[in-house]
């Protein structure tokens, strides 16, 4: 064992193979051995059941945290929410998406103003067994558990990511977090009175706002606002973040920190069944199968951390694990076409699956910025600069849409007829004249630009040289920065930025989403471009309190409008999900909503055909 590590346990299938394939590519396997060698040891404990169904997943980064209200990267949310559960969720397969109870009842009761919804809580739901409570038996869910959760993101000893959810929204949760800034760390009263917040009964929930608020549904589906057992907070204390203890399908067995963790079915789950409708096309594609069975239907899970492409795409190839996105360095390898498997792929029985994110990525522009803040016939030029077709085909290996503005094309509300007046058309000659224009203003040549980005891979280091490139063709020159992602939200946060290159995806399907980035209030982060508009403002001021309708929509036109006219990014593409898995993995339907399109609560969906495996296993050895 090498000195320093740990011993861990995989399963006995895992452990076999674990020292017998050590050959191939010994440079891009020698993170795997790593890995996995402290695995190999002989241990009782690691022996499955041969009846048991089980779930290879792979996590891209490490696990930071499984604390709801602490949860903020994208890794720890995935894996969190198969521990915890949320008042609604979505429907699993109808699309467009429909919200539907989890944890509630009924759909909520608002009154006729918007302004004060009571929640009925199912009843016979157990949190997980855990030592925190008496007997070590988990005891029955109630209303308390949500005010306690939303009072405890409001704490400002807590450090709750998630606070930004309730700012401003909920009738006296804002003064409750004032008294928390007075408190020493665990001594805040929790059963201080909130008057928009309480539980009437057991089983019934209120919160009353400040004004409509009609995302609040959304929000109530997200992972953060998932009830917390105070048992659970007290006993294990700071640990609770690595110390889940919800409703959901999954009870946490093992966790080493940037290696694996290993989940096994909740025995006290209640009795949910796989949806039994869905879509029209969902028959064909064999998703009502197991219509009418109780989940979940996997028994066992595991999370590899694997971070680099290359290591994860060997193990999908070996058949370790379940499940992958396709890497740029293969996806010629895996796509032929940009929409059909490769022969190779379709050998092995790999399954494709594609779908248009909520998503839209660009150049922004720091507003506040001496030289591109009062300089708009430079920031035009900037657009007319960006070979966007180009840059999707060679940076993204074909996996995006040209974006002209920043509604995704999925998103009610997005205008089909935009690349016909936006402004961010790819045209060298109009960004010539418009530097030129720019010059003038700013009296001389334009000095050299910084570009910066929040990650230091090589996709990113590929992004900045390609976009630096096309700026450079118009004249403009550009320094690139890579940045840590902490570094980077500090530039971000503290105005230090000139250029950079970031995005957004939507956390629910409501474009109200999007306006929030260029909201004048957000200043800094989320609105990273310092955009500040009084007329937009107003806008969205006015759509975030109005339930749907055609007028939202037309509001939503004119808030774009309004950005496109004096650009303060240069919006560049859109992007299309590629997930591809193994045929013995079933009932997989994407969720653009989610992430990374799987997992985020939807696991129990999941089941796996093991002989299929075997014979993968068998066959590709």
């Amino acid at each position: 064992m090498l000195k320093g590590t740990k011993r861990i346990v995989f399963p006995e299938s895992l452990k076999a193979r674990c020292l017998s394939r050590i050959v191939v590519s010994r440079l891009c396997w020698l993170g795997i051995l790593l890995l996995f060698l402290p695995a190999c040891k002989k241990d009782d404990h690691s022996v499955l059941s041969p009846d048991e169904i089980i779930l290879n997943q792979r996590i891209r980064s490490k696990i930071q945290t499984l604390d709801p209200a602490d949860v903020g990267d994208t890794a720890s949310h995935g894996v969190c929410s198969e521990f915890y559960e949320s008042l609604y969720s979505y429907h699993y397969l109808r699309r467009p998406h429909e919200i539907v109870p989890e944890l509630a009842a009924t759909m909520p009761e608002i009154s006729e103003e918007g302004m004060l919804y009571r929640i009925p809580i199912k009843q016979g739901i157990y949190f997980h067994d855990d030592p925190c409570f008496p007997d070590a038996k988990g005891r029955t869910l109630t209303a308390h558990d949500f005010v306690y959760a939303f009072k405890r993101i409001a704490n400002v000893k807590v450090l709750s990511k998630s606070w930004y959810i309730f700012d401003g929204r909920v009738l006296g949760l804002d003064d409750f977090r004032e008294y928390t800034k007075g408190c020493s760390k665990g001594q805040v009263d929790y059963s201080r009175p909130v008057d928009g917040l309480y539980a009437e009964d057991d089983f019934t929930l209120v919160i009353k706002l400040q004004r409509p608020w009609p995302q609040l549904i959304y929000w109530l589906a997200f992972l953060p606002t998932a009830p917390m057992a105070k048992e659970a907070v007290d006993y294990y204390g700071p640990d609770i973040v690595k110390h889940p203890v919800g409703t959901g399908p999954y009870i946490l067995k093992q966790w080493h920190r940037g290696i694996y963790l290993e989940a096994v079915r909740n025995p006290n789950y209640r009795e949910v069944f796989y949806p039994s409708e869905g879509m029209p096309e969902d028959t064909a594609a064999g998703l009502l199968a197991d219509a009418g069975k109780r989940l979940p239907l996997i028994d066992r899970v595991f999370w590899r951390v694997v971070v680099e492409d290359q290591p994860r795409w060997l193990l999908l190839m070996r058949g370790d694990i379940d499940i992958n996105s396709i890497p740029k360095d293969n996806f010629g390898q895996a796509v032929s076409m940009g929409t059909d498997l490769t022969d190779e792929m379709k050998r092995r029985r790999m399954q494709l699956k594609l779908f248009d994110e909520p998503s839209t990525f660009w150049m922004g522009m720091n507003m506040n910025d001496p030289i591109l803040g009062q300089n708009k016939p430079l920031r035009y030029a900037i657009n007319h600069a960006i070979d966007r077709e180009k840059f999707i085909d060679i940076i993204l290996s074909s996996k995006g849409k040209c974006a002209y503005g920043f509604i995704p094309l999925i998103m009610a509300g997005y205008d089909e007829t935009i690349k016909e007046w936006s402004p961010g058309q790819f045209d060298p000659q109009k960004a010539k004249a418009y530097l030129k224009e720019a010059e003038q203003l700013h009296g001389g040549p334009i000095p050299k630009l910084r570009l910066a980005i929040g990650r230091t891979g090589t996709v990113q280091k590929q992004t900045l040289q390609f976009l630096a490139r096309n700026l450079s063709e118009i004249g403009l020159e550009v320094e690139t920065e890579l940045y840590d992602w902490p570094t980077y939200l500090e530039k971000m946060r503290n105005g230090s930025h000139q250029m950079f290159f970031s995005g957004w995806m939507a956390d629910y399907p409501d474009v109200e989403s999007f306006l929030s980035v260029f909201y004048s209030k957000n200043a800094s982060w989320p609105n990273s471009t310092n955009f500040n508009s009084p007329e937009f403002d107003a806008i969205y001021e006015r759509v975030s309190v109005m339930p749907d309708s055609p007028e939202r929509m037309e509001l939503y036109r004119q808030a774009q409008r309004i950005v496109l006219e004096e650009m303060p990014c240069a919006f560049t593409y859109h992007r299309i999900g590629y997930i591809i898995h193994h045929d013995w993995l079933e009932n997989l339907k994407p969720d653009p909503y989610k992430a990374d399109a799987t997992g985020f609560g939807h696991l129990k969906y999941y089941t796996v055909d093991a002989a299929k495996r075997d014979t993968y296993r068998k066959t590709f050895k």
